[in-house]
């Protein structure tokens, strides 16, 4: 067997053992707005439209100003055409994996292993920044009401490391030691995750209801500040336009791309949804569209409240509505910043053990990782030791870093996937396919080539990380997982697949 041979779309079949259909197209798109309207628009917007300078007046990266709303369209658009790509894959082959599923049945066991590998990256390290995200709103809101916690229980170390801010890099020396050692721990974000971890464990059908709840908050709460911030637009503020270029607006959409990683998720959900040819594509392409919408209104409206020089915060939103005077409507557009990034956490929570549940059950993971709970029909060891991993790096890491190496794992996904409906075309143009991407030569060809334009835009440090973890994923594939495939040994997949009652 080779590395290249691909896994039947046919075995998909799991014999009765996999999850239960419980989801609509409606709960899809729910979800794909509670992942994609998060940590994107109420974190990273700023950096986007203002860029990022270290202390020294160093640029790092140039902003895209007022012409963020066309770093949005951009990233619509190739999102758009992943999306149109993703469609077509999900409704032939529903299944929990993801672009890892797909990959494999189109490009072979060693791109999908890649694949799977990568979308770690976009999953688990992703929630690890936006944890840290929701602790900065959740200790700001908190502040309103004066309870306000000691600086070395809300910084993670390297996040104080990494700091170019006298004032986190004072906790260094004032935070307290043991051997010598700072005591520097991200606390709220550890438990954000520990809770959103018990939530998953209860079921699939008691996270979507949390997470409808959540998403309907944030819809809310981003309308008040749209027609808040209307009413107080400043026209002068979008002079100049674009002031870097395209330069901006590119290295602008390469910042913001963390936004739109959550319509993947939907994918994920492959094996739990009803009728999933239909229900799948509509999820995907309808939660993109009206994510999509709403990121350019809110981004016309922010960068029109105040010059997008004053967005470079961590909460440029409720920053933006400070700085016009509008207090009681900053604070709650941080209020609903901590319930809007609790829905992203929840739904990426979600998808991330799903994944190992399918690298599992193909025998490339260990199969402990392939069992689920005879309950809740869920993923439940792999739920566990994704919470424990997010959780613990979200007590320590730095944010600002696990962007960058998410969008560019996510990025290597989505071209793979791209290019993955056009080979499967090629080689079974008679497939029966729910869903047929349009003009699939140019949508295939032009999503991968953008989807690699938009990581062009990230810096080198993101593809020096990249590539360390690419080459410790092949080591591990090669150690483990090409022994013990189930494509290889198709003996094995009894072992793989336990009875419910195991």
């Amino acid at each position: 067997m080779g590395l290249f041979d691909r896994k039947p779309i046919a075995a998909a079949d799991d014999g009765g053992h996999g999850m239960q259909r419980t989801l609509g197209a409606g709960d899809l798109i729910m979800l794909a707005i509670g992942a994609v309207i998060g940590a994107g628009i109420f974190s990273s917007l700023g950096t986007a439209a203002a860029g990022e300078v270290l202390a020294d007046g160093t640029i790092v990266r140039y902003g895209a100003g007022p012409a963020l709303v066309l770093s949005f369209i951009l990233l619509g658009a190739v999102c758009g055409l992943a999306a149109l790509c993703y469609a077509e894959l999900a409704s032939m082959i529903p299944q929990a994996g993801s672009a890892y599923a797909y990959s494999y049945a189109t490009l072979g066991e060693i791109v999908a292993w890649i694949v799977g590998w990568a979308l770690i990256l976009e999953y688990a390290v992703g929630n690890i920044a936006v944890a840290i995200g929701w602790s900065g709103y959740f200790v700001s809101l908190l502040s309103g009401f004066g309870i306000s916690f000691p600086g070395w229980m809300t910084h993670g170390y390297w996040a104080v490391k990494a700091s170019s801010d006298p004032a986190i890099m004072s906790l260094m020396q004032s935070a307290p030691k043991i051997a010598g050692i700072p005591i520097l721990l991200n606390v709220p974000a550890f438990g954000i995750v520990v809770a959103i971890t018990m939530l998953l464990l209860r079921g699939v059908k008691e996270s979507t209801r949390a997470n409808n709840i959540m998403v309907i908050v944030k819809l809310v709460v981003l309308t008040l500040f749209v027609v808040v911030g209307a009413q107080h637009i400043n026209t002068a503020n979008y002079t100049p336009f674009a002031p870097n270029g395209f330069r901006g607006i590119h290295q602008g959409a390469a910042i913001v791309f963390f936004a739109y990683i959550g319509f993947d998720a939907i994918s994920t959900a492959g094996e739990e949804t009803k009728n999933p040819q239909r229900n799948l594509p509509i999820g995907i392409l309808g939660g993109l569209a009206i994510c999509t919408l709403i990121y350019v209104i809110v981004g016309f409206v922010a960068t029109g409240l105040v010059p997008y020089e004053q967005l470079r915060s961590s909460d440029p939103l409720a920053r933006a509505l400070e700085l016009a005077g509008l207090s009681t409507a900053s604070w709650i557009v941080a209020a609903g910043a901590v319930v809007s990034m609790s829905a992203v956490l929840l739904v990426f929570q979600y998808g991330q053990p799903r994944i190992f549940y399918a690298m599992a059950r193909d025998g490339l993971l260990p199969r402990f990782a392939a069992k689920l709970h005879p309950k809740t029909r869920t993923p439940h060891i792999t739920t566990i030791i994704t919470g424990v991993a997010v959780a613990t790096g979200s007590l320590l890491m730095n944010d600002a870093s696990t962007y960058d190496l998410t969008n560019i794992g996510t990025l290597a996904a989505f071209a793979v996937v791209c290019i993955g409906v056009l080979v499967l075309r090629v080689r079974e143009p008679e497939r029966p396919r729910p869903f047929r991407v349009p003009f699939i030569w140019f949508v295939s060809i032009a999503g991968a080539a953008s989807c690699i334009f938009v990581m062009k835009g990230l810096p080198t440090s993101a593809w020096i990380a990249f590539a360390v973890w690419m080459s410790i994923g092949l080591t591990c594939y090669f150690l483990y997982g090409y022994k013990n495939s189930v494509l290889r040994n198709p003996g094995a997949a009894r072992e793989v697949l336990p009875p419910l009652d195991h």
